[in-house]
């Protein structure tokens, strides 16, 4: 497969004029509807604008290359337009993009993505994409990008030059997060850079069809020093021992040069267990302690919510579909039918992964794969409550939540010194340090650690579910807390606040009782309504109140009705970023009055996730939206008083 067959002659447009980046986006995406390529029009757009909306697609040199991968694409594809006067793209250095191809990309297979690295390398050619945007008509600019294909990969199936005789001196791993863009783009740059400097460079790419052009450990044993340019996790644990410079990806598309000389000049620290200080230290980047804690959770808490999402989910159906077939609310409901009993076996199997996934994913961001042992062991033992006493768990007081959290960081952190206490051992024993020696030591250590802390944290465990509890009988208690964590629903959209508030909500529902009058289902329900309330109350307000905002922003709007009846609180981002003084402040008051309303009005809620549709969960739904409508409507009048209307 070859870029000519991913690219028709009536998915190009040259000499196109649009006025803005989203009208530059809007001709794109109808080339590709007009070609063919799209099962779903607007859900390909809008994989597409969320892709923008994680950073510019625009790469400098007059040049932009949105991107998705999506299930509303049929078959991979390109458009292409010239924009002779250019267009503003957001491009990082200022300049207008005048070059800019639109890729539509499959869920599934990677040739193509092979063919669109191609491109991305092709593109960081000056002299070739000075050609395309002098192009004349559809056809020389398809002549053009075949020329250039045939000139640059001659032999698709050719090996990869060998390296010089005393092995690469430099090596780079470049990554981006939806793998096919930057990555191979970022990888070109590098290659090129290292030829003109005459520094011999292999560069690995972890793009979306997998890892290509692997470095060896032979590779990485000769090598001065190792480039990791990337916006996402990539495997670090081989280079332990050697100068590695972490960097961003869109560094290795535009300073290139500096990040060889950075190696060459020894100018890196040395990568050892410790390597996220050593990585903050060598780019530049000097994380403070919190940053890098909230760093370490999230990565626990991003790979937990799948877990409890889709078991809560389940064996919220399982308490719907006893609800409907009349049997009692006992300690039995959820599982008094067979069809019942078999949804909440399956939630539960999946909500007692939360705890060990959280504290595994903890415990690898801190000490890399060899943590994961331990925080998986430890999460465990935590769910568990094992202690000295009672190492089998028997009627023991699981620590919970805490718990799990305490073993993800404290069990991280004691292998990272496991580690590097390590480095003093003979040479020899390296290869079984990471099977062997990690293993059954940090199982030890997190045996011995959790079997002393459960009884605490258990106590402390059980003190909260106690305070929750009051707190049930205590409406003037109750509904403050509700207000509160609603509230912070609304503060940052996605971010530390809100992800705490979400976590605090879900690990009460962890916890829960099958009584329907259960607190924590009243807190989890105001929790929901809080992130629902914000993109609700920017549509109604971009509705309504259509003065105070650009036509941008008004054609957006309407949108964040879905987004926000589906409990998708990240809709409001565009708004809050653009506008923070006004949105955050109005957003924040409407969610904490829709989760104090939801508490007053004895609303319960038995899923961690879904919006509207898990409506049948929710316990007085009428009131439930009653309260959901005022908060919005306090928010988008909030809105209307702090923005100012805007000059057309």
């Amino acid at each position: 497969m070859r870029i000519k067959d991913l690219l028709k002659k009536q998915g190009i447009t040259l000499g196109a004029a649009p006025k803005s980046k989203q009208d530059a986006i809007d001709i794109l995406v109808k080339l590709h509807e007009r070609c063919g390529n799209l099962s779903d029009t607007a859900a390909y757009k809008k994989g597409i604008l969320a892709r923008e909306d994680m950073g510019t697609t625009a790469i400098g040199m007059e040049v932009a290359i949105p991107h998705a991968k999506s299930e509303a694409v049929k078959a991979p594809a390109l458009t292409a337009i010239t924009v002779p006067n250019g267009v503003d793209y957001d491009s990082p250095d200022g300049a207008p993009v005048k070059l800019i191809f639109m890729i539509a990309a499959t869920l599934d297979g990677d040739v193509h993505l092979e063919v669109l690295a191609r491109l991305m390398q092709m593109l960081m050619h000056e002299d070739f994409t000075a050609k395309l945007k002098a192009a004349k008509s559809a056809t020389e600019f398809l002549n053009i990008i075949d020329d250039q294909e045939t000139k640059q990969f001659p032999d698709e199936a050719a090996a990869p030059a060998p390296a010089a005789a005393g092995g690469y001196r430099v090596l780079a791993v470049t990554a981006c997060p939806t793998g096919i863009a930057h990555t191979y783009m970022a990888a070109e740059a590098l290659a090129k850079a290292g030829d003109k400097m005459g520094i011999t460079v292999k560069v690995e790419t972890n793009g979306s069809g997998g890892a290509k052009n692997v470095l060896t450990a032979e590779e990485i044993a000769n090598c001065d020093g190792i480039i990791i340019a990337a916006d996402k996790n990539v495997e670090t644990a081989r280079f332990d021992g050697k100068p590695v410079l972490m960097t961003k990806v869109a560094d290795g598309i535009h300073k290139p040069e500096e990040l060889i000389n950075k190696i060459v000049n020894k100018e890196v620290g040395v990568f050892h267990s410790d390597h996220k200080v050593a990585a903050g230290e060598a780019s530049g980047g000097d994380e403070s302690f919190g940053r890098k804690l909230y760093k370490h959770l999230m990565n626990g808490v991003s790979h937990m919510l799948p877990f409890v999402v889709a078991g809560g989910i389940f064996i919220a159906i399982a308490f719907l579909i006893d609800s409907f077939a009349g049997v009692t609310q006992d300690g039995n409901f959820g599982t008094g039918t067979p069809v019942s009993a078999w949804f909440k076996n399956i939630g539960g199997v999946a909500f007692n992964f939360m705890l060990p996934v959280l504290a595994g994913f903890i415990a690898m961001s801190i000490a890399d794969r060899p943590g994961l042992l331990v925080g998986i062991v430890g999460g465990a033992l935590a769910a568990a409550g094992n202690t000295f006493a009672n190492p089998g768990a028997v009627d023991a007081i699981p620590s919970g939540f805490l718990g799990a959290l305490l073993a993800g960081f404290v069990a991280g952190w004691l292998l990272k010194m496991l580690e590097k206490a390590c480095d003093h051992l003979p040479h020899a024993l390296e290869g079984i340090k990471p099977i062997l020696i990690y293993p059954l030591a940090g199982l030890g250590i997190v045996a011995v650690m959790m079997c002393a802390v459960n009884p605490i944290m258990g106590v402390i465990n059980e003190g909260m579910k106690n305070a929750v509890n009051y707190m049930a009988s205590q409406p003037a208690l109750l509904v403050p807390v509700c207000a509160l964590l609603a509230g912070m629903m609304a503060i940052d959209m996605g971010g530390p606040f809100n992800k705490a508030a979400y976590v605090t909500a879900t690990a009460l529902l962890t916890g829960a009782s099958t009584d329907p009058n259960d607190p924590a289902f009243k807190i989890m329900a105001a929790v929901m309504i809080g992130g629902m309330v914000p993109p609700i109350a920017i549509a109604l307000s971009t509705t309504i109140f259509r003065n105070r905002w650009t036509p941008e922003e008004r054609k957006n709007g309407p949108v964040n009705f879905i987004m926000g009846l589906s409990f998708i609180t990240e809709g409001a981002i565009p708004y809050a970023a653009g506008h923070p003084l006004q949105v955050i402040p109005s957003c924040l008051v409407g969610s904490a009055a829709a989760g104090a309303l939801s508490a007053l009005f004895g609303c319960t809620l038995r899923a961690p996730h879904g919006g509207i549709f898990v409506l049948p969960t929710i316990g007085n739904p009428a009131m439930y939206f009653l309260a959901l409508v005022i908060g919005s409507v306090i928010g988008m009048l909030l809105l209307a008083v702090l923005k100012k209307p805007v000059k057309e």
